[in-house]
């Protein structure tokens, strides 16, 4: 009997369906060749759906999705709806509802990918960004308040912020503001920083830098990097290192041939990966999976939904595809993720199918049907 997965698919917005086609179109190959099969489960949340129902994501829907091996995520974004309406109702939602803690992020030159780094080559970029996913600034605590619109409690928050920060005792005429707290459990540090440890030993690096700004922010980062003194000592064979937020953006350009694993918090990690996404040749090639390693964990495309391009047959498939592979790899099949990656590489470093973001003109689909046949030559 074959073995089967549940694979919830989300297309969401923009390009996110044609895309999420190419990635399911490569991971049905896969499977084939390796004697197990998907059953896709589609669900259709999204900008549309939204507008027609008022629903973002139910509790009941998030129930069904726990019941699923993962999770195949296309897009979200559009430019009918607020920005985040979707995006926190949405996409973060699954993330904090399935706990998935890890967000990660593979930074990877493959062969036949120019970079911006002059001088730089496949050898020199290859290192993992272990994210943490569901905590620092990104827990939605936060407000604007002003003047005599104050609540009692606002008016009491907004006192302490001032007294604490300029030493001012102000009245309820005071100037407006926003505020944004962002909270570092002692949990959440600790498993993000186990998992960056264990993804070490398992890809056989001798490395992890920890990300923080704990010169300025002393209170969050500096229990951040307490935290991970204390995990590194149960690692005595892995190396480590700090690196400020602003300081590893200056390396990964210089010297990203530096980095093996680099865990941060989840604000510094959103920014830190963008950034590797493009010395690994741009935001079409970077993958990204969000991670719960005891749970339901889900796999997308780090770009957005590009609105504009939609239903234009243009955009590259490959960081979907990957993230495909990323999935395979989530699920066990870790051969068939292999293959996957080896078919993208082939395809890239041959050249000739190419969309326009890597300077070709070929078809989304050309690019899924180039990666098939790569898969299906593999064996």
């Amino acid at each position: 009997m074959k073995r089967g997965y549940n694979i919830a698919v989300i297309r969401g917005d923009g390009i996110g369906s044609e895309i999420i086609s190419e990635g399911m179109k490569v991971l049905e190959a896969a499977s084939e060749r390796e004697g197990f099969e998907f059953d896709w489960i589609e669900y259709p949340h999204g900008a549309e759906h939204y507008l027609e129902t008022g629903e973002l994501i139910s509790e009941e829907t998030l129930k069904e999705l726990k019941r699923c091996d993962a999770i195949y995520f296309g897009s979200i974004g559009d430019p009918r709806i607020e920005p985040g309406v979707l995006e926190q109702g949405i996409l973060l939602a699954m993330r904090f509802y399935f706990d998935q803690y890890v967000n990660l992020r593979p930074v990877k030159l493959l062969e036949g990918v120019p970079t911006p780094l002059a001088g730089k080559g496949p050898k020199d970029i290859d290192f993992s960004v272990v994210r943490e996913n569901t905590e620092d600034f990104y827990v939605g605590i936060g407000g604007r308040v002003k003047g005599k619109e104050k609540t009692r409690d606002e008016l009491e928050i907004v006192r302490n912020l001032y007294s604490i920060k300029f030493g001012l005792d102000i009245e309820t005429d005071a100037d407006e503001l926003a505020y944004q707290i962002g909270v570092v459990t002692r949990e959440g540090c600790e498993r993000v920083m186990k998992f960056a440890f264990e993804l070490a030993i398992e890809k056989g690096k001798k490395k992890v830098t920890s990300v923080d700004k704990a010169n300025v922010l002393t209170h969050g980062y500096g229990f951040w990097r307490e935290v991970f003194t204390e995990i590194a000592s149960e690692y005595p064979d892995i190396e480590t290192e700090f690196n400020f937020v602003d300081a590893i953006c200056m390396w990964f350009v210089k010297n990203p041939e530096w980095y093996q694993v680099v865990v941060a918090p989840n604000m510094f990690g959103d920014i830190i990966t963008d950034l590797g996404a493009m010395i690994q040749g741009g935001l079409g090639l970077a993958p990204g999976g969000n991670i719960n390693p005891d749970g339901v964990s889900m796999f997308e495309p780090i770009h957005g939904s590009a609105p504009k391009y939609k239903d234009k047959g243009v955009s590259n498939p490959i960081a979907t595809i990957w993230a495909g592979a990323m999935l395979l790899d989530d699920v066990g099949e870790k051969g068939a993720s292999e293959k996957v990656l080896d078919a993208i590489e082939a395809v890239l470093r041959e050249g000739t199918v190419r969309t326009y973001d890597l300077g070709g003109n070929s078809k989304t689909s050309e690019v899924g049907d180039a990666v098939v046949r790569e898969i299906r030559g593999l064996y």
